[in-house]
């Protein structure tokens, strides 16, 4: 039984029909002061969606001075009864989306990562595939929001990230980010049966080949592409979606000169723990987590992957796990050389 508080949230998730967000001098300077990025998404989710276990004002000015995020944490947890936000929302948007991607993202992608589509002709013109993609940022995704960005905006697509699991039930995110915000603006469950639904209903899907090892390998290795996850061709073949192979530069400076600790990761169960000379701050203001640093963000658009050996029912068993694995080490080894390129030149 549905009570009325998650009533009014999903009935509020549904639609985005009332005044567009107007941009405040408060909301300038949260999107210039790096602490205030966290209030900024806040701000706007509350705009659209009623959400009594959200952020409140006094929380958000304590957000802007240091340590003050953990009193704020306090105050909120109290003015909940000592129990965690509710989690209703399930459920994806594109309406919200929208709405997000041009009062919010557009100024960010645009001014503040300077994001750039190159090669645009190779660019196909229809939206049901996957975008395959070097990862390298070691920080909150922004490489593959803005790229999804970028491709709305230029193509009309409703594009939806594959995002880690950690994105969508680790209890961190449950106190930074309103209430399944992943899920409301398209992420999808980096898990097999959901990437594979997905797939089946001829989604626009942005897909990191090297999952978690892109943002493990660390600001040494941030030009060296590991190993590849083989799922995506599989299911390419499966269902008939091409895939569009998209190299990245500048993704690996939204967080410079990290390298993961592993301990401490495991210790706070993680999806990776970069640290840096930015970790300093990030203790001081964790409301940061969300930030990233300014950067160019680059996008070359590679033709269609065109990988010898597609897999059919011909091939079984050992030997369709040889051929599937062959085909992933050459589309990398394809990107790879486009990077070291790249690298050089750029």
């Amino acid at each position: 039984m549905i009570n009325q508080h998650s009533a009014s949230l999903i009935h509020s998730s549904a639609t985005t029909t009332q005044q567009p967000y107007q941009f405040s001098w408060f909301d300038w300077f949260c999107l210039w002061y790096p602490p205030g990025w966290l209030i900024l998404f806040n701000r706007h989710w509350q705009h659209y969606h009623a959400d009594p276990d959200g952020w409140h004002w006094l929380e958000y000015l304590l957000f802007l001075i240091p340590g003050g995020f953990y009193l704020a944490f306090l105050s909120r947890w109290l003015r909940l009864g000592c129990r965690s936000p509710r989690t209703e929302i399930i459920e994806f948007n594109p309406d919200y989306q929208r709405a997000f991607r041009e009062e919010i993202l557009a100024f960010i992608v645009k001014y503040y990562f300077r994001g750039e589509l190159h090669q645009i002709e190779n660019l196909p013109s229809t939206g049901s595939l996957i975008i395959a993609m070097n990862h390298a940022g070691m920080c909150f995704p922004w490489d593959f929001i803005s790229l999804g960005y970028l491709l709305g905006e230029k193509q009309g697509w409703t594009v939806q990230p594959l995002a880690g699991v950690s994105l969508f039930e680790h209890p961190w995110m449950v106190w930074w980010l309103p209430p399944k915000w992943s899920q409301v603006l398209g992420g999808v469950r980096a898990e097999l049966a959901d990437f594979e639904e997905a797939i089946s209903q001829g989604k626009t899907l942005l897909y990191a080949p090297e999952g978690l090892r892109g943002p493990l390998k660390g600001w040494g290795k941030r030009y060296q592409l590991q190993k590849f996850d083989v799922s995506f061709l599989q299911l390419s073949d499966r269902y008939h979606i091409p895939i569009l192979p998209v190299v990245c530069m500048g993704s690996e400076s939204l967080h410079p000169w990290t390298v993961n600790l592993q301990k401490l990761q495991r210790l706070f169960n993680l999806p990776f723990c970069p640290i840096s000379p930015l970790m300093f701050i990030l203790i001081l203001f964790p409301s940061m987590g969300v930030w990233a640093m300014k950067t160019r963000l680059r996008y070359f658009i590679q033709p269609l992957a065109t990988i010898n050996g597609k897999i059919d029912c011909n091939h079984q068993g050992n030997n369709a796990r040889r051929l599937v694995y062959q085909r992933a080490n050459q589309l990398r080894e394809q990107l790879q050389m486009q990077i070291n390129q790249l690298s050089r030149t750029v």
